[in-house]
């Protein structure tokens, strides 16, 4: 009887790792598409290696979408129009895509798998887009959950951006995460610095990247990253500027000040910073000396939850309420925002409803 339970045993094991073999081999004859091509706006064509994303083979070929989530189909930052070729559109891919953006052939890059040629259309300007070696020159405590990162390009490179706009940092293994992952931080230093940028990075729990910057990041070490992305940044007029922020919202808030200080201008700017208590303050000795010197410069923190011990004397609650001390002439305001989406949302709303600023002047950078 044991015999026959052992014999039982083998032949159902043997069949299990018969299986498992099939399987595998199907699955590399099924992956197996071959070479197919890219054909990007119609004028410029790609050989790749079937079988990955439409988002992995472009950056194989030095082409990056923008991909805030990594390509796991969360952000859909990487849309782009797929012409042919790009079979239907997934379930993974529908509650990223408006009615009017499916209409128009848009998808997500990171979902389209390449499995036959294929054709596409993304914007002029991604080819500008590089991927960069950097080294760790700095590493500043802000505050006890957000640090000031510097890259310092390595082989005489230099980056050209505008100021509000981000990067995509590539982290390295780390403890029992085992892959390199890509995660979207605004620039906050200047556009007139080229041969190295600062990110501020805020710590979010079990946040893998942030993770790995803030607990295992040291300087010295080298970091690659891609970029410049973005379509939010200061745009070149004359009208008055409210900006608002949180958190490590302040990042391309800064940049966008300190390239104004650059080129000089006498723009009325007022900023709101909404943070929780005293202790999520930061630059604040570096906005006040902006206010000496600018003309017409407020920086104005407002705190959500400050108590009695900390002796807060200045503005509490929501930062909404306090934009009338700041807008004048709502048809001649700017907004730039940077900040969760509920923030976004509830700040985007103010403004249009309560204060009459034009909907196509708000410009946003929403992170989750």
């Amino acid at each position: 009887m044991l015999l026959r339970i052992i014999q039982d045993i083998a032949l159902m094991s043997g069949i299990g790792i018969l299986l498992a073999l099939i399987m595998v081999i199907a699955q590399r004859w099924l992956s197996n598409y071959g070479e197919v091509a890219i054909n990007i706006n119609g004028k410029r064509d790609l050989t790749v290696t079937g079988g990955s994303s439409l988002l992995s083979s472009l950056g194989e070929k030095q082409i990056f979408l923008p991909s805030a989530c990594g390509g796991r189909g969360t952000c859909g930052a990487c849309k782009c129009k797929v012409l042919e070729g790009g079979g239907p559109i997934l379930p993974t891919e529908r509650p990223l895509l408006t009615k009017s953006e499916m209409a128009d052939n848009v998808r997500l890059a990171c979902q389209v798998k390449v499995k036959n040629d294929i054709q596409i259309q993304i914007p002029e300007d991604i080819f500008n887009i590089r991927r960069f070696h950097s080294q760790i020159e700095e590493i500043v405590d802000y505050t006890y959950d957000i640090k000031g990162i510097t890259f310092k390009l390595l082989d005489g490179e230099t980056i050209d951006f505008k100021a509000g706009q981000y990067v995509q940092i590539e982290t390295q293994p780390y403890a029992k995460i085992k892959e390199k992952v890509m995660r979207a931080y605004s620039i906050s230093s200047k556009p007139e610095i080229k041969d190295r940028i600062q990110l501020i990075i805020r710590y979010v729990p079990e946040g893998i990247c942030t993770t790995w910057v803030h607990k295992y990041l040291k300087v010295g070490d080298k970091v690659y990253f891609t970029g410049p992305y973005g379509d939010f940044y200061l745009r070149d007029t004359n009208a008055d500027i409210l900006f608002v922020a949180g958190g490590s919202g302040k990042a391309p808030i800064k940049s966008m000040l300190e390239h104004l200080k650059e080129v000089g201008t006498t723009r009325k700017m007022t900023y709101f910073f909404g943070a929780r208590s005293t202790k999520d303050l930061y630059l604040t000795e570096e906005m006040r000396a902006l206010e000496e010197h600018f003309a017409d410069f407020k920086y104005v923190p407002v705190l959500s939850n400050a108590n009695a011990e900390e002796n807060w004397q200045g503005k509490t609650g929501y930062v909404m309420p306090y934009f009338k001390e700041a807008i004048h002439d709502p048809q001649n305001t700017e907004a730039y925002l940077c900040g969760s989406p509920g923030m976004i949302a509830g700040v985007k709303k103010s403004l249009i409803n309560d204060y009459g600023v034009a909907e196509e002047k708000i410009y946003y950078d929403s992170f989750g």
